[in-house]
Formats: structure tokens, sequence, C-alpha cells
């Protein structure tokens, strides 16, 4: 038998889901969080997990893991101190940065740039110079690269960035510098950019390269820590962790590059919805994670995740590939007040967290949040998380009615009034990634998933026209279920600066052949198969003299048989398309990309019996909830009793351990044949 392991830390419940491969079965368990060292939460859910399912760590073949260890360090401003080296003339790098203000007011705004994440005091210049071809113009100076190291050393720098001019077409300086921190500061983790980010453009070089030496000691005692406990627990399998693009990659791998795991977190839901999605038979899908503290959204497109080139986290935007995903201050522990100034209603960004969390979880909260609206509406009935969980209906009256008394206003009318705002501000980040986008929200399903997903999906489609809302098997651990389901991934990039008309086939395809092989190694040497590696390309192209570019998917045989007329044609049916005009002016070829993947597991979902339409078998008991402006009556239905082809009139409220799923008065819910509720309106409206 071979089983992995997905797990995911979220701000208040780790949640953990296990697959078997051969059978599909899965096995799921809630934890929750330790903030205070996430792997002991994990230890704990592991034995739990493995007990239920009747065997020991040791039989785990792959561990697989999302966090958001770097993005906290990033936005609590826990990184490590770095010391940077650059080259003589641009010790002002991070200073300078880009002159990007936000806003539309642009001149007089005032706008405070962050602090930069290496300080001056601790950045250091050397000689040596590479030209713009990456041929040296003046050699290095050991003496020199010494004193600067002595520097850094005597501040106490805790990681070390290596960036100097040109060195993304020659990295023999930055290998120089490398090899006398080694002698001179030993214990010091060293991030060189023209391995970081092999592409032109100093400052974006300089900053990612910098934002992955701040959170590699962070990281790399985090994975360390996890590593030796599970092995101490007896579980010998791998351990891998989730990308920000939605790909793997081994332990080892991410403690020399954690930048590329600033968006660890919310990439394992989009990769579980699109493991729901092709067993559900729904191509096109928007997500809807919602936690206790955020919302994230994302589009899915034909099973593929939309990408960006970067990723950003609070001020910070680095160039790492990325899932396309939008944050909100928008969930279950967002908390509803009522400004004195405009005396109008207002839900989050502030969260109630964990602790002490929403009134009806009774453990000291005190302010009336989104939860607590939904318990006041029936929405969530008093039992949760199996029975074991009760929740205090009366405490969270009491806590909605100071809303209810400032607005003037009925108790209901005010509770509904929190879930309509919190539901307009996701409506707002969906609508951010769909219709901004050119994407009409009417062609793509609306998945919620998170804790507190399902409550809120049917809601949210509503606004969107986005049917039908799904709520998938298993919806509170659906990111540790992408965990366990994604596959290894890796890329590196190239700038290559050159006009079309100037570019020959043989030398462009001789780069993209050289950088497949680095790559295509690179993941053998992490455990794939060299039969399992697939390796796609993109070509960055612009007309001269734009400042930004249109990536390009391509394939070698492509390249081979079209030639470069063919790729610069396709950009140009791209550009129309964008922004619905071409120009005249030449085209440049900027950036050159080689993605490598092992092989996609086809891990399948375990089919229903079928059912005879009638949900009656699954009925828990009747119940009442306020909605449309009056109180009605309605089901609770327990979602593990539900058969493949059963129908669920609305309103009505299915519960399970991890979730709440929530089908509204107008709508209907049907089973399908591997468990996903789709929820649609009634024939009629």
């Amino acid at each position: 038998m071979s089983y992995r392991l997905g797990v995911d830390v979220g701000g208040t419940f780790t949640d953990l889901l296990l697959f078997d491969e051969q059978t599909g079965a899965f096995w799921r368990h809630k934890t929750p969080s330790t903030p205070h060292d996430s792997s002991e939460g994990i230890l704990v859910g592991v034995q739990a997990i493995c007990s239920s399912a009747g065997i020991t760590p040791a039989d785990v073949e792959i561990f697989l893991h999302g966090t958001t260890v770097a993005t906290n360090a990033v936005l609590e401003g826990k990184g490590a101190r770095v010391g940077l080296i650059v080259t003589e003339g641009y010790r002002q790098v991070m200073q300078i940065a880009r002159s990007f203000v936000p806003g539309g007011l642009a001149g007089w705004i005032v706008w405070p740039k962050p602090t930069p994440l290496a300080a001056l005091e601790d950045t250091v210049e050397v000689k040596g110079r590479m030209s713009a071809q990456g041929e040296e113009v003046r050699a290095t100076d050991d003496a020199d690269i010494r004193a600067a190291l002595e520097t850094l050393k005597r501040q106490g720098v805790e990681a070390l960035t290596v960036s100097l001019m040109n060195a993304y077409l020659n990295g023999a300086h930055e290998r120089r510098v490398a090899e006398l921190a080694a002698e001179i500061m030993p214990d010091v983790p060293i991030s060189l950019s023209h391995i970081v980010l092999p592409e032109m453009q100093e400052y974006e070089r300089t900053l990612t390269t910098v934002a992955n030496a701040a959170v590699r000691p962070v990281v790399g005692r985090y994975v360390r820590n996890l590593r030796s406990r599970l092995r101490d627990s007896g579980m010998a399998g791998k351990l891998a962790l989730l990308r920000s693009d939605g790909g793997l990659m081994s332990s080892e791998k991410s403690e020399e590059h954690p930048v590329s795991l600033l968006m660890s977190g919310p990439a394992g839901g989009v990769t579980g919805a699109i493991w729901v999605g092709k067993n559900a038979g729904i191509r096109n899908i928007l997500t809807l994670d919602v936690g206790g503290t955020s919302t994230d959204v994302a589009l899915i497109e034909n099973l593929e995740a939309r990408r960006v080139r970067t990723t950003e986290v609070g001020h910070l935007s680095v160039r790492a590939s990325a899932l396309d995903v939008k944050t909100v201050g928008a969930g279950g522990g967002s908390i509803a007040y009522v400004p004195e100034l405009t005396g109008a209603l207002r839900v989050g960004p502030q969260s109630a967290g964990a602790v002490p969390g929403p009134v009806a979880y009774g453990k000291g909260g005190e302010l009336p949040t989104v939860t607590d609206a939904n318990v006041v509406l029936g929405y969530l009935p008093e039992a949760l998380l199996g029975g074991t969980f009760k929740l205090d209906r009366d405490g969270a009256k009491k806590a909605v009615q100071t809303i209810a008394d400032a607005l003037k206003i009925d108790l209901y009318a005010a509770a509904r009034g929190i879930i309509d705002i919190v539901n307009e501000n996701m409506f707002g980040a969906l609508r951010m990634i769909s219709v901004q986008q050119g994407y009409d929200p009417r062609d793509f399903a609306l998945m919620g998933f998170g804790g507190a997903g399902p409550l809120h999906v049917n809601a949210v489609a509503r606004l969107m026209g986005s049917w039908p809302a799904v709520s998938p098997v298993s919806p509170g651990v659906l990111c540790a279920l992408g965990d366990a389901t994604t596959r290894m991934r890796t890329e590196t990039a190239r700038s290559f600066s050159r006009l079309a008309s100037q570019t020959l086939l043989e030398e462009l395809g001789g780069i993209l052949d050289e950088m497949a092989t680095q790559i295509g190694d690179e993941l053998v040497s992490e455990g794939v198969a060299k039969e399992d590696v697939t390796i796609t390309f993109e070509v960055d192209v612009r007309y001269a003299g734009q400042a930004f570019e249109v990536p390009m998917a391509v394939t070698r045989d492509d390249l081979h048989t079209h030639g470069v007329e063919w790729l610069t044609g396709r950009f140009d049916e791209e550009h129309h398309r964008l922004f619905t005009f071409n120009m005249d002016s030449e085209h440049e070829i900027v950036n050159l990309r080689a993605v490598a993947m092992g092989q996609a597991l086809d891990l399948p979902a375990a089919t229903l019996p079928q059912g005879n339409g009638d949900p009656s078998a699954a009925k828990l008991r009747d119940h009442e909830l306020w909605m449309n402006g009056e109180m009605m009556p309605a089901v609770i239905y327990d979602r593990s009793k539900l058969l493949a082809g059963d129908v669920i009139p609305g309103p009505a409220i299915v519960i399970e351990m991890d979730s709440t799923t929530l089908i509204e008065a107008d709508c209907t819910g049907s089973v399908d044949a591997v468990g996903n509720i789709l929820i649609t309106l009634k024939t009629g409206n």
C-alpha cells in the first residue's frame, strides 16, 4: 500500500488528509494550530490520522505540505538580518527602488516607501565589473571582498545576498564572493542573484534575492525541525513543500530557495479545486477559499490555474512565479462594527482570529463576527465538528444585538446585513480576477471551500451569476487535498534581450535545450524518474521600446518547424486580443523560461453509492432559519449519509465534520457521483 499525506497549516486549524493511492480512500483530520511551533500541531495530527487509518507513520510514502512560514516572516517583519554585497556605485539599489506610487493621485500623494529588507548599513560594495554582454571589464579583488565580508560579519548579519551588475549573464564574480564568504562566514546562508533569478533588471533581481535570503534562516529552521521530528516519529518517506506556483519542491530545495514558498498556503486550495473539477467534469472554476481571517480567490480556466510572474506579500513584490490568487480581509472571524462618524455598518478586515475567536465559540470573544451572524440567522447549527463543538447562540445574539441597536434595526436584519456585506467583499475580490481580466463570470462554476466557503458560496454565486455553486467533498481540508495531489515542479529563466530580426533560431533553440537539460536534471536529482519529466517553455516578447512583455507558451517542435516569425505572429495576435491594437515597431525577445514537471498523479475520487434522489435518509432534524426577511422552516442533513443523485430542496443545511453548506430558499442542491453538492437556482427563478 502507498499513502500520501497532505498537511495544510492555517492560522486557526492544521488540516490533514491521508490518501490511499490504490483505492482513492481518504481520511481527514483537523487539529488546532500551534503558532509558536507549527510542527507540534502537525505531529499531533499525524499520529491521530495514522491511528484512525490503522497505519503507522512509516507507511506514509510522501508527506506534502503547504506552509505560511515564509509569508508570515515577511508580513510580520520577522525575516533575518540580511547583508547585501553589490557592485561599486550601486550601494543604494534597494533604497532607490522603483519610483512607483500607488493610487491615482500620483504626483502629490505622500507615500512612504516600505523599509528595504536589506538595510543601507548592511550593504557593502566590491570592486569588479561585468559588461552588458557578460564579459569581464574589471576583475574582482580578493582582499577587497574579504574586507567587505569582515565588515558584514562584525555587524552580525544572519544571511547574505550577492547581487552584482550583469551577473545574470555571467555569475563568475558572484561565485568568487560566495567562495570567500564560505570561508569567512561558514554558518551564514548565501543567496546568489544569478542562481535565484538570472534575469535582467537590477532592482527586481536584487530584491528577489534579498527576500530569499531574509526568509532562509526562518524557513530552514522550520523545515529541519519538522523533518527531524517526522523522522523521530518513524516517517521515512519523502517530505515535499508546495511552491507558490502550485508545484512541489523537495524540503532540501526549499531551504535554499524559500522565495518560491511565499504563496504556498493559498496554492493548495487551487490545486485541490483542480482535482475536484477534474473528477466532477467541471473545467472552468472560480475558487472561494474562506478561512477565519481572510478569503482567497483564483480563476481556473480549462483546468489550468492562471499564473503570474510576481508574488505579492504585503508591500513586497518579488519576481517569482505564483498562482494568481487575490486575498481580502473577509472571513468567519471578521469583526462587524458601526463607526460613529458614518453610522454605516462595516465588516473586517480586523479579525477575532483563533484566540479569542467569535463570541459563539465561547473562548472569551466579545465582538460580533461573521460567524456569530451565521449562528444568529440559524445558518450554523449549534453543534459543529461532529457534535464535539457546541456553539453559544445566546452569546452570539447578544453580540449582534449591539450592531442592531447602533443601526436601530431588528436583530435578524442586522445579522443578515453583516452577511450581505462580507459576501459583497468576496464578490469584489472575485471581480478582480474575472471581469477585470476579461473573463465573464457566468462561464464559470463557483467552488466554495475552507471552513466557511460552503456557507457563503450560494449567495456569492447569485451575485456573480456563476452556477453551479459547488460545495466539494471535505471542503474544510481541500487545501490539504491539494497538497496531496500536486506534482513536482521547477523552473529557470534567462534574459535574452535581442530584436527578433537579429535572432537566429539555432541560438534560441540551443539556449532552450540547455535550460531544459538543467531543470530536467534538477527534478531527477529530487527523485523524479527521467521518463516522467515533462518540460514546457515560455518566451516573453514585446514591441521594441515597450516597458512590459507578453509571455508566450511555446514548444521546441513549434519553434523548430515554424521559426521566429511564427512566434512574433502569435505575439501580434495575443497583443491584439489583450489591447485591441498592434504596433509597427520591431519585435524584441526579452526573457526565456523553462518549466519542468513531474508526472501528474491520476488519483481517483471515491464514488458514492447511487440513491433514488430522495435525501430523507440523511435528514437529521427540522430547523428554522431567517432568510428573505422572515423565519422559515428548513431541514438539516448529514452529508456522510447522502447518496449520489440525491436532490436537496432549499432552504437546507448540510453538516459534516469540517464544514457546513447552506442551500438558499430558491435553490436546489444535487449530489454528484463523487459526492460534491452542486447548487443551482430552482427552475422558473
